[in-house]
């Protein structure tokens, strides 16, 4: 018993993606931005120390019940048929039990908040375990991880202000193009296999616009990050903060232009670039005022 141990531990991890946590940066990048925002500076340590553990609880949380959705699909797909459920290594019901145990600690940390942010907490459980099984009947499922990967905005005004203000639905709007952007660019890695399975992802749905579709989302994001800028009356250094996300976003052109599954995926895995571009951005210009 004592022996079997660190090997369940080793396949928990991996199951929820710890050894990969890019998942958990493309997910708090935004979540610092609306605190941030929401704060006009450096908000407060207990609520940025709630949020982001509440980042990675929730993004391995999401990744569980992913795997457990795609039980039967991973094992056809070349970059996920090594995953734990693919292999048989974690039951249903382990990974079920696990994604419910994630979610209950993530849920115990926000209740010191107040109303507001824990009844923003349900949606937003719904959205993160409801994401998986939309690739069966969704056009577009990467618009739908958009919406889940958008909601720690709100709740992070909502802690921070106790109030909704419009540029949380503004903010909330660009981070849904930027995600749809790095998504999709994900979705052409695994796209001759998703053809084959019959699964829906934006990169099929774009068909030969895939690439297209990605700098288009990326530029709405730029165009939108702009917007909020003049209503929050930033300065040079957040202006200077999206300048290099969006050379950072020409560089994943270059990436994914000839639709290499390989620069593909480096391409999205770049994306935690710009998220920490346009934050410092936004962090040095509240800290200069």
């Amino acid at each position: 018993m004592i022996t079997d141990q660190p090997s369940r531990f080793v396949i928990y991890t991996r199951l929820m993606r710890l050894d990969k946590p890019i998942g958990i940066l493309l997910l708090l990048w935004p979540m610092l931005w609306g605190l941030w925002f929401a704060a006009q500076g450096f908000p407060d340590w207990h609520i940025l120390a709630i949020f982001v553990m509440g980042a990675i609880l929730m993004r391995s949380a999401g990744c569980v019940m992913n795997d457990f959705a795609d039980r039967k699909i991973d094992p056809h797909v070349e970059r996920t048929k090594t995953r734990p459920m693919a292999i048989g290594l974690v039951s249903s019901r382990e990974a079920l039990l696990l994604a419910a145990g994630l979610s209950l600690i993530a849920f115990m940390l926000i209740l010191p908040l107040n109303l507001l942010t824990i009844g923003l907490s349900v949606p937003a459980l719904f959205l993160a375990a409801s994401y998986p099984f939309t690739k069966r009947f969704f056009a577009m499922p990467q618009a739908y991880l958009g919406m889940a990967f958008s909601f720690g905005i709100p709740m992070a005004f909502a802690a921070q202000t106790g109030a909704l203000p419009s540029i949380v639905w503004i903010l909330m709007l660009a981070n849904l193009f930027w995600v749809i952007a790095y998504d999709t660019a994900y979705a052409i890695v695994d796209k001759p296999d998703d053809l084959k399975i019959g699964i829906k992802t934006s990169a099929i749905t774009l068909g030969q616009y895939d690439v297209t579709g990605v700098m288009v989302c990326h530029a709405l994001f730029v165009a939108l990050m702009v917007y909020i800028g003049q209503l929050q009356s930033m300065g040079m250094a957040y202006y200077a903060g999206l300048l290099v996300a969006t050379g950072l976003m020409g560089y994943q052109y270059t990436l994914i232009r000839n639709r290499d599954r390989a620069l593909c995926f480096k391409a999205f895995l770049h994306n935690n670039y710009v998220g920490m571009a346009v934050f410092t951005g936004i962090a040095l210009d509240f800290l200069i005022r």
